[in-house]
């Protein structure tokens, strides 16, 4: 292939569309599928029960599909599936799923995976997300779609952040973090507002931003509320609100219970 560097190892049972371009010094092995416009740009490890969608581009020292840094692991064919259009930056890892979880990390479309990100075995990172520097996610956590995550911040085995959330830099989820809303802090974690500026931008109208508003301010404003009467005034709320509606089957299916 003449759009593959003479120094990059490549076997000959990978899948590779003819205009992917793979640059010095990559190692792509058996089991890898690489789907068209994608590009290696150097120094890239894709290994494993992988396959990469259409246009990514993955940047220098990248390793996808290695396997993940759980003990039980013992070589099971679990596999890496990435979407298209995604920009994976330097230094990232994305590790193979387990055969106590899902058997499978999720990567969608369009996501910016910035330098020495980590999303570990079993993840599912949807569409549109933003990862900054640094971010680390733990085995099982699940990332909603438009996510943003600031630098450095992680979250722990088996959360999950609902979509539209925005995340401040040097902070660590512990429990699930609702959808539409902002978070910030490490020891001292907490929701701070409704995510305005990004579903703004996003095209959500003005009435639907006040809804929100309004349910984060009976969620975390008011005072003596117990989390199950809250929910129950917001389902009565969501019979003509798509995203409350949405809020309140996030927060009822909490398996590990929200961030309050």
């Amino acid at each position: 292939m003449s759009n593959v560097h003479s120094t990059a190892i490549i076997d000959s049972k990978a899948k590779i569309a003819k205009d992917v371009q793979i640059g010095p010094y990559c190692m792509v092995g058996p089991n890898v599928e690489l789907g068209e416009g994608t590009v290696l740009t150097s120094h890239v490890v894709i290994d494993g029960h992988t396959k990469i969608g259409k246009n990514n581009r993955i940047a220098p020292f990248a390793s996808i599909g290695q396997p993940p840094q759980d003990l039980k692991y013992k070589g099971e064919p679990t596999k890496v599936e990435i979407g298209d259009n995604n920009i994976i930056r330097e230094y990232v890892t994305i590790n193979c799923g387990t055969v106590n979880g899902r058997g499978v990390t999720t990567v969608g479309n369009s996501n910016m995976l910035m330098a020495y990100s980590h999303i570990a075995h079993d993840c599912v990172v949807q569409n549109n997300v933003v990862m900054a520097n640094n971010v680390a996610l733990a085995g099982h956590v699940t990332i909603e779609d438009y996510v943003v995550l600031g630098g450095f911040t992680g979250v722990t085995q088996f959360n999950r952040v609902g979509k539209h959330a925005f995340i401040g830099a040097y902070s660590l989820i512990r429990l699930d973090f609702p959808p539409f809303f902002t978070g910030k802090g490490l020891d001292d974690f907490s929701v701070q507002s409704v995510n305005a500026v990004g579903l703004s931008r996003r095209g959500f109208s003005e009435q639907t931003i006040r809804e929100l508003k309004n349910a984060y301010k009976l969620l975390y404003v008011k005072k003596g509320i117990i989390l199950k009467d809250a929910v129950a005034e917001l389902t009565a709320q969501a019979k003509d609100s798509a995203e409350l509606a949405y809020l309140v089957d996030f927060i009822s299916s909490s398996k590990s219970g929200i961030v309050r």
